[in-house]
């Protein structure tokens, strides 16, 4: 009889789905996804207690032969790599070319600060501080105001446009009904070359902007280099004042001492 019942195709077993009104906690956990997160769990928690089970069990007495010939440091090991243990005096020479190299670095890299700088004047203005170089080409004759954002630079242009358009037709209303079309063709011609203009040195400063914000950037990477250098050198020389003597310092057990105290 069991074998019979199954032999008939039975119903498929279907979870149900998220209630519509409870779609907004998130997807429905199933059955799988729940067996996946309890075995992922069991399996963390098998493993901490083995963990746990050996940090008990952990003898603090436990020696071996190894520890002779191994030295720690605040809890890490400290491994012999190999390398030719150096003289006092050739570790000394060996920071004094470091030094000469970090110095020669320092050197050409306040150079190339100085330079920069010489290309750069900072120029107050009402809103802020423009940057403008040294060199660059600046129209004679010409007032040049500086705006702090893109909203209001359009605005000045349009106002500026609007005016002299003003301006054309007063002078071709003065001149009566009559005027020559040539003269109104003329000063269109005019307009359209001043909007010219005006887009090739709204180019041309925006180009100019552009290598001003590249010469700040590159100033500040280069004084960023020139602190790391100094202080590299500063701590070289820290090291090279140790290992002569003449500078107190660190001990190994921590404590602070100086060259030529006297005990009480």
């Amino acid at each position: 009889m069991s074998l019979m019942r199954n032999a008939i195709q039975r119903r498929n077993h279907k979870e149900r789905a998220q209630p519509r009104e409870r779609e907004k906690w998130g997807l429905l956990e199933k059955h799988k996804d729940y067996s996946l997160r309890a075995r992922d769990y069991n399996a963390k928690k098998a493993r901490l207690n083995i963990l746990r089970a050996k940090a008990a069990d952990r003898n603090p007495d436990e020696f071996h032969y190894g520890m002779l010939s191994s030295q720690s440091k605040t809890g890490r090991k400290i491994v012999d790599r190999g390398n030719p243990v150096l003289s006092h005096e050739a570790a000394e020479l060996l920071k004094t070319q470091d030094s000469g190299y970090l110095q020669t670095m320092l050197q050409s890299t306040r150079r190339a600060i100085e330079k920069l700088e010489s290309e750069i004047v900072l120029t107050k203005t009402e809103r802020g501080i423009e940057v403008s170089v040294l060199g660059s080409e600046q129209p004679s004759g010409k007032q040049t105001v500086f705006v702090e954002y893109e909203s209001d630079r359009r605005q000045r242009n349009n106002r500026k446009e609007s005016q002299q358009m003003l301006a054309d037709e007063d002078c071709a209303q003065a001149a009566g009904f009559g005027a020559d079309e040539s003269k109104v063709n003329k000063s269109r011609k005019q307009l359209e070359e001043k909007k010219e203009a005006q887009s090739q040195a709204q180019l041309a400063t925006h180009k100019l902007r552009r290598e001003q914000s590249a010469r700040r950037a590159k100033l500040k990477a280069l004084k960023t280099r020139e602190k790391d250098l100094r202080d590299a050198d500063n701590e070289l020389e820290l090291q090279r004042a140790k290992m002569r003597n003449v500078i107190g310092g660190v001990n190994k057990d921590g404590v602070k001492f100086k060259l030529g105290a006297r005990k009480k």
